[in-house]
């Protein structure tokens, strides 16, 4: 197979709940001329301008006013400490997330939120019952290395991250071997994290200071294991 907007083809095997087989799920993303990263261990795929430069500004404006931003205290090894960008949790009732040391009881959708949410279903045919929100006020916000790996997303998730406002570098690197890969996620883009990615691969927002405008980063989830509390 190929398509100019192929860099390396995969197929990739979805053991969480979905409705399209895998060979229609890459079918709809080259069809939507995505381009797809073979990593060793996992596969990215990418769109600039997902959704439209107008539409992109009012849903950036809509949710940057709607949203019950928060700035939560995060663990980062032995210490405690204020995150470094302000976050929100929405998602279905039972989808309850823990990580770094929060656990986050989501908020019921927006309309707003439930449009995106509608737009990457009706595209990868796979439902996503959770997303959260970041929001990088300034380049002096940023993300740390993690892998999106928390036992509620299950082996191999699936996971789509739309990013509105000011561009910022998005990093990646192997747990293991010395490999790397950055993107420049630019306003309305979209990049959809599939197969091992997160069994092998840290991902990054580093501080810049380069940015000062804001940036909303939405990341779409399906929550499969519902972690016991206490």
């Amino acid at each position: 197979m190929t398509d100019k907007h192929i860099s390396v083809i995969r197929f990739i095997r979805y053991p969480q709940p979905a409705i399209v087989s895998e060979n229609k799920l890459n079918d709809r993303l080259l069809n939507a001329s995505f381009d797809l990263t073979k990593l060793d261990g996992g596969c990215l795929w990418t769109k600039e301008e997902f959704i439209p430069p107008h539409l992109a500004t009012l849903y950036l404006e809509e949710l940057r006013e709607q949203t019950a931003w928060i700035q939560p205290t995060i663990k980062m090894g032995a210490k405690v400490v204020k995150s470094p960008r302000l976050s929100a949790w929405y998602g279905d009732p039972e989808a309850v997330y823990t990580y770094s040391g929060l656990r986050n009881v989501p908020l019921p959708w927006t309309e707003t939120l439930s449009q995106l949410r509608n737009s990457l279903e009706n595209l990868t045919g796979i439902r996503f019952n959770s997303v959260l929100l970041n929001l990088y006020r300034s380049g002096s916000d940023s993300m740390g290395w993690h892998s999106d790996n928390e036992p509620e997303l299950g082996y191999q998730p699936t996971i789509a991250s739309i990013s509105l406002g000011d561009k910022r570098k998005f990093l990646m690197k192997h747990k293991k071997l010395a490999c790397r890969w950055e993107r420049v996620l630019t306003h309305g883009s979209v990049l959809i994290m599939t197969g091992e990615t997160q069994r092998y691969w840290r991902h990054s927002v580093p501080k810049t200071k380069t940015v000062r405008g804001e940036r909303i980063n939405l990341t779409f989830r399906q929550i499969v294991i519902a972690k016991k509390s206490g």
